[in-house]
């Protein structure tokens, strides 16, 4: 069967949604990629190792998940949509029944699965639903250690925060969180006209590879706390906006000099091994007290045995 008959294209997919009686919701973020150019794109820029285990989040109607399939790729998909999980498994079937072995369906949503069949997944390859997208991207490389690599096509907007550098107007959260896991870059532009329905924004790739986090021993968990506080005013200065996190405005600034932070900073001048540093140093807090001993002191750097393991979602 050549590619022309196992890709699917916009008659196929409109035809398929219509006999599954499915219609594309902004509740769920659906926009089907119809093109089965930017489908073998997307493939390609992925950066794939033969032996790589792809996790798709949001296969739909399947556009892409025939494409990882075609270049011989073991592809576990985690579909929300109980009548999209049903049918993909007999699209692939149809379509290609010599990859059909290949497919894993999971009905489950993405921003709570903790596990799936078979081999750990080792790739992230997905067409994310714009309005989940960095929740999802956080969660699975949290929950999935295993993944090395990604490739994620998301909303314009969202991939230039994503790879935002420290300075940029749009550094921000997903910024600095995503960086604790992997470095990201973006992949390209991806054009509205290859939708169904048409979105109103652009998209982009956003190519990602896991590295070591700046600071192992450090919690996830406590560095992303510094993380969200330190955006959660971002007019203000760290020494303001970490006031509630360390228990007062003083004991925020003696954390960020222990850390070599300049208090008169802001959170989008930090990179990612700035906030991991100023976590360590957080004060001891007892209820709404920060705890003084003397001019009062700062907690030295800890480690995993102090407060326990991150938590799972990352988020």
């Amino acid at each position: 069967m050549g590619d022309s008959q196992v890709l699917l294209g916009p008659a196929e997919i409109r035809e398929l949604a219509a006999r599954l009686g499915v219609r594309p919701t902004k509740t769920l973020g659906q926009n089907f990629v119809i093109d089965a150019n930017t489908v073998r794109r997307i493939v390609r820029s992925a950066d794939l190792d033969p032996g790589d285990v792809v996790l798709e989040v949001g296969p739909g109607l399947g556009s892409l998940t025939l494409a990882l399939l075609e270049q011989g790729h073991r592809v576990v998909a985690v579909e929300i949509d109980p009548v999209l999980a049903g049918e993909l498994p007999r699209t692939v079937a149809a379509r290609a029944p010599e990859h059909a072995g290949r497919l894993t369906v999971v009905h489950d949503d993405a921003l709570r699965i903790a596990g799936v069949p078979g081999p750990e997944p080792t790739a992230l390859v997905a067409n994310l639903p714009y309005n989940v997208a960095v929740p999802v991207v956080l969660h699975l490389l949290a929950a999935f250690p295993s993944l090395r690599r990604g490739l994620v096509m998301v909303q314009a907007e969202v991939a230039d925060r994503l790879v935002a550098e420290p300075g940029s107007k749009v550094y921000g959260v997903p910024s600095v969180k995503l960086a604790w896991y992997a470095d990201a870059r973006r992949a390209g532009p991806v054009g509205r006209a290859v939708f169904w329905p048409v979105p109103n924004v652009d998209s982009g790739l956003v190519a990602f590879t896991r590295r070591e986090p700046p600071a192992p021993d450090v919690p996830r968990e406590e560095v992303f706390a510094v993380v969200d506080a330190a955006f959660a005013q971002r007019r203000k200065t760290l020494r303001a906006a970490l006031a509630g996190w360390a228990g007062s405005a003083d004991a925020a600034e003696r954390a960020l000099r222990a850390a070599g932070v300049d208090p008169r900073a802001r959170g989008e001048a930090l990179d990612i091994g700035a906030f991991a540093r100023i976590a360590q140093y957080r004060p001891l807090v007892t209820g709404e007290r920060t705890e003084e001993h003397g001019e009062g002191a700062v907690a030295g750097p800890r480690g995993d045995d102090a407060r326990g393991a991150a938590g799972a979602s990352g988020m």
